[in-house]
């Protein structure tokens, strides 16, 4: 044997070991291409995935901030200073219930005028109608017209008082949690100062926008699945009771609400939570890998596996769900794409089609 032949056949050798490292170092065996007859036997290699039957839910997905079902500010309507605080901070408190008591000694003392006016208005204008008994005028009409405005004024003044009186007694307009409260007793608090906040976290509320495009799937009644980072791995559910009639014209957006259920007050209001809303589910879906989707331009294509080459062919996706995207045109659950190594095809080229490793 000559020492050229010993070194061709060396060669030989070494790339053979290669070849075969290479192969299993990958984890990739070659086996024929779907709808294959004779494997060539050069080509690219690639990974193959079968079209998948599989039920999907149509879901649109959005973020949006908690807030609560009804939250309020109380603040008084009169100035006065503050006799009592009849709350605890952070207490759940019933609808009506007395939180506030401020002053009302002078507002009584004026009340008492009042009163006693009225009463003094009423006898006048009752005296003086008797004097125009039986259709003898002992009076003018204008005296008893004078005496019944007095009265009709005495009865507003009185009235006036009654009201500003009962505003000395700030209550809950409605069930719910309050917070910290900015005053203590004693302090003289003027109209529309901030006292406590109230919340009612019963149930809350979330606002999230989806794009104008998704208008047509959105109804009110539609389930959503709320998921916050306080309660990782812990998802929440609700359902959409209204779809504001207005597109944002800047975001070309439709604002949305929800309510959620928040029996034990988990939830609080101002949390961020991601949104998931189910508008339709079909029930025999084409399913392919995400990663098989070639996007070119405008359009989007795949590559079949047909005779041991690589066909492409144009498609229209649909829903994404778990790692798959769904196929509404342009295959049939009898297809084969090409998952792993398309980046490298053209229409026609030779393929190699390799199996990934059982885990």
């Amino acid at each position: 044997m000559t020492p050229r032949r010993t070194t061709y056949l060396l060669l030989f050798a070494l790339t053979a070991i290669f070849v075969t490292y290479a192969v299993k170092w990958t984890g990739l065996t070659p086996v024929p291409a779907s709808g294959v007859s004779g494997t060539p036997t050069t080509g690219t290699a690639v990974v193959l995935a079968p079209v998948t039957i599989d039920r999907i839910r149509h879901t649109i997905r959005a973020v949006g901030t908690l807030r609560a079902n009804e939250s309020i500010l109380i603040r008084p309507e009169i100035a006065g200073r503050i006799r009592q605080v009849w709350f605890e901070e952070g207490q759940a408190v019933g609808k009506d219930q007395l939180l506030i008591d401020l002053d009302d000694s002078e507002l009584q003392a004026e009340l008492a005028q009042a009163a006693a006016q009225l009463k003094v208005s009423r006898l006048t204008y009752e005296r003086l109608k008797q004097l125009d008994l039986d259709g003898k005028r002992y009076i003018t009409k204008q005296q008893l017209d004078e005496a019944a405005g007095a009265l009709q004024v005495s009865q507003a003044n009185h009235a006036l008082y009654v009201t500003r009186l009962a505003k000395t007694k700030i209550r809950a307009p409605f069930s719910g949690m309050t917070g910290i409260r900015r005053v203590s007793p004693g302090d003289f608090v003027g109209s529309g100062l901030d006292i406590v906040n109230l919340e009612d976290l019963a149930q809350l509320k979330i606002d999230f926008k989806v794009p104008e495009t998704l208008l047509r799937h959105l109804a009110p009644g539609q389930p959503i699945e709320l998921t916050t980072d306080a309660y990782p791995g812990e998802t929440f559910h609700g359902a959409v009771y209204v779809i504001d009639p207005q597109v944002e014209m800047t975001t070309r957006s439709v604002q949305v609400r929800a309510r959620i259920p928040n029996p034990q007050q988990r939830l609080r209001p101002g949390m961020f939570a991601q949104v998931l809303l189910t508008y339709g589910q079909e029930e025999r879906a084409l399913l392919i890998p995400e990663e098989a989707v070639v996007p070119k331009q405008e359009k989007t294509y795949v590559y079949l596996a047909r005779e041991g080459t690589a066909q492409q062919r144009e498609i229209t996706l649909g829903t994404r769900t778990r790692g798959f995207v769904q196929v509404l045109n342009g295959l049939t659950e009898q297809d084969t794409v090409i998952r792993v190594g398309h980046h490298k095809l053209q229409e026609g080229d030779p393929i190699i089609a390799l199996t990934e490793p059982s885990r």
